[in-house]
């Protein structure tokens, strides 16, 4: 069974590494130090790479172990964390070089580039995985990793506001109450408290939005001045495309972001009832859930645009 081979490369490996994608949120750096407690916990020399994350997850336990970057050139084991391509993971150079790699995700667009692959995308976070995984071994999940698992359930389903949240999503969420996790600190510290500059990106994302569609569509987008004039850090535009799709009777919420003053732009889509947003970024190489999706496509921001509105339209009903 892979969980069983899963624990066996483990076992054998002297040194691992735990590598996520790039710009990652709660999900991703929840389940990267979920993973390094327990590797801890069994005695393992574990590195986590990310090389920049949001400072609103520096409440998170271990937090400061993380490493942008590492002496050892060929790790043991690499293990990959809530990513769907290899293309996306942070300094995957790591992962390539590595004797044995792990795949662990929740997203059905993952193209199992692992030696061993372990993605369930019926789980609505990749933390919701590693929670089902660690039970099966039989660890303890104490409040440290509690808190870590419960950050990417959080995140990744709003606040359990997404389609996509079940029955043991609840139950897991149940029992790291009882193990004196906090889920209200979580749910203020990453979806509540707002930095000066994802306000100022906000005000920017309001002014620019277009209704688009009959009113099924909103797009807007923010540039890479528009970054620097408001000090944005790594993750101030977290959260800027649900201002969309919060609006009534929007079905595709449409946001871009500008890569380094360059003509190239990162897509982030979500959708409402029925437009499997991951399907029109597969389109463009990009991917992810159903209802959140992303892509990084070329050109200016009226070509990126229209681009994407011609494969939304497509299947809007």
């Amino acid at each position: 069974m892979t969980l069983d081979e899963i624990l066996n490369e483990i076992k054998k490996a002297e040194n691992i590494v735990v590598l996520t994608h790039e710009t990652p949120d709660g999900d991703a750096i929840g389940s990267s130090l979920a993973v390094k407690l327990v590797l801890d916990r069994m005695g393992k020399q574990a590195d986590v790479i990310i090389p920049e994350y949001p400072r609103m997850y520096n409440f998170l336990p271990k937090i400061d172990t993380i490493k942008t970057e590492s002496e050892i050139k060929n790790y043991d084991l690499a293990i990959s964390v809530d990513c769907a391509v290899i293309k996306r993971l942070a300094q995957k150079e790591y992962f390539e070089n590595a004797k044995k790699t792990i795949v662990i995700d929740h997203h059905g667009s993952n193209n199992m580039y692992g030696d061993i692959n372990y993605v369930n995308p019926a789980s609505p976070a990749c933390c919701e995985v590693l929670a089902g995984m660690f039970q099966y071994y039989g660890i303890e999940i104490d409040k440290n990793i509690g808190t870590c698992i419960m950050t990417g359930i959080v995140t990744d389903t709003g606040g359990f506001r997404h389609q996509g949240i079940n029955a043991e999503t609840f139950e897991f969420t149940a029992e790291l109450i009882r193990k004196g996790v906090n889920i209200p600190d979580i749910y203020k510290r990453t979806l509540r408290t707002m930095t000066k500059a994802n306000f100022l990106l906000s005000q920017k994302v309001m002014q620019r939005m277009e209704i688009l569609e009959n009113g099924k569509v909103t797009f807007t987008y923010i540039t890479s001045k528009d970054e620097e004039e408001a000090n944005a850090e790594p993750g101030d535009h977290e959260g800027l495309v649900e201002i969309g799709r919060d609006i009534e009777g929007v079905e595709v919420s449409v946001f871009i972001r500008q890569k380094d003053y360059q003509d190239s732009y990162k897509v982030s889509l979500r959708s409402g009832d029925y437009v499997n947003v991951s399907d029109i970024c597969l389109m463009f190489g990009g991917g992810g859930h159903p209802r959140a999706a992303g892509a990084l496509l070329q050109g200016n921001i009226e070509q990126v645009k229209e681009k994407l509105l011609n494969e939304i339209r497509k299947v809007l009903k």
